[in-house]
């Protein structure tokens, strides 16, 4: 596929803008790195050798205790396997994740209650929080989980902002007057009320969710759609694509959104941190995704909570900032690459 020169130029021009070009490799790293979680951060052992066959838990399916000549039939607690190969000293090994702790699962200790502190002899580098649960597991997954909720969020509020808007700037009209007052009455709906109610009768979960917010956040792309596409309308190209006898659809999405994907793309990296922002407001006010999910609201409350525990706040604090500075600086850059108006030369 070869690339239009003004496609490269831009390209280019965003290397070229070093903050925002390293933020975006970063960025690229932390969500490969959240792919993979599990070969990171995961209580399943990454390879079992016993007694001349190995096996890869990770992925596969629940291996039960009897598997290893345990006395139980029930997932095999490979912490514990390791301890006991490596007691036995008879050629079996296990080898675990950096650090071996799902998500959801709770490590206790005997005469002592969590939230335990960082530790690196027990593998909780960055602690506990108040029911014994591995924070950098939860920080991990629930980035993980943010950055889907916010791509989803993302492609609806796009496909069904910019269909809408650009309709509405192509055909006006009654069309156009039509959906200016659902915008308005939409745009007076409580949305913080309506997810309280919702949460009120049935639990929300992820698609749920998203299709929520949804609901409401295909508002601001519309508006935006709608004012470019009444310009771009009346430009000479669409006045000949129309001539030689193209049809409104063809106008609409083979000329008028290919032109005006700067505004599209330079709006995006802005949209995934609103994402982000959003769903961990709600999950520190308590109308997010259920519990257990690992959720960075649900810890950003648990550290307002208990401010002891300076482990907990710190932890998910520094985590959104890096995350949100990092989206930032890669909108920023997309927006000085792709806007013309910043590198127009005039002769």
């Amino acid at each position: 596929m070869k690339l239009n020169p003004l496609t490269i130029k831009k390209i280019r021009r965003f290397q070229s803008i070093r903050r925002g070009f390293y933020s975006f490799i970063l960025f690229t790293i932390l969500i490969l790195l959240s792919l993979s979680a599990e070969l990171l951060i995961n209580s399943r052992a990454l390879v079992v050798r016993y007694e001349g066959r190995t096996y890869f838990p990770t992925y596969g399916r629940i291996l039960p205790g009897t598997t290893f000549g345990l006395d139980y039939d029930y997932e095999t607690n490979y912490r514990d396997l390791k301890a006991r190969f490596d007691a036995e000293d008879a050629g079996n090994w296990v080898l675990m994740p950096p650090v071996p702790f799902n998500p959801y699962e709770n490590d206790l200790r005997e005469g002592a209650f969590p939230p335990f502190p960082p530790s690196a002899a027990s593998r909780h580098f960055l602690g506990t929080d108040i029911v014994g649960r591995d924070i950098l597991a939860r920080l991990a997954y629930g980035f993980r989980i943010a950055i889907f909720f916010s791509l989803g969020l993302l492609l609806i509020n796009y496909t069904i902002g910019v269909s809408i808007g650009c309709a509405m700037g192509y055909f006006g009209g009654r069309f156009d007057l039509f959906f200016q007052r659902i915008i308005e009455i939409w745009s007076n709906v409580p949305f913080l009320y309506v997810i309280i109610i919702i949460s009120s009768i049935v639990v929300p979960n992820f698609f749920i969710l998203i299709l929520i917010m949804a609901f409401f956040g295909w508002i601001g792309m519309t508006w935006t759609m709608r004012t470019v596409t009444y310009k771009e309308r009346e430009r000479e190209y669409v006045l000949a694509a129309r001539a030689l006898g193209a049809s409104n659809l063809r106008i609409i999405f083979r000329h008028i959104i290919p032109n005006t994907v700067a505004i599209i793309v330079t709006f995006a990296p802005f949209s995934v941190s609103g994402g982000i922002v959003a769903l961990t407001s709600l999950d520190y006010l308590g109308f997010g995704l259920p519990a257990p999910t690992p959720s960075w609201g649900e810890l950003l409350q648990q550290g307002w909570t208990y401010m002891d525990a300076w482990w907990i706040a710190a932890s998910v604090i520094t985590a959104m900032v890096v995350t949100l500075i990092t989206v930032t600086f890669i909108g920023e850059a997309v927006r000085e690459a792709f806007d013309p108006k910043l590198h127009t030369v005039y002769e």
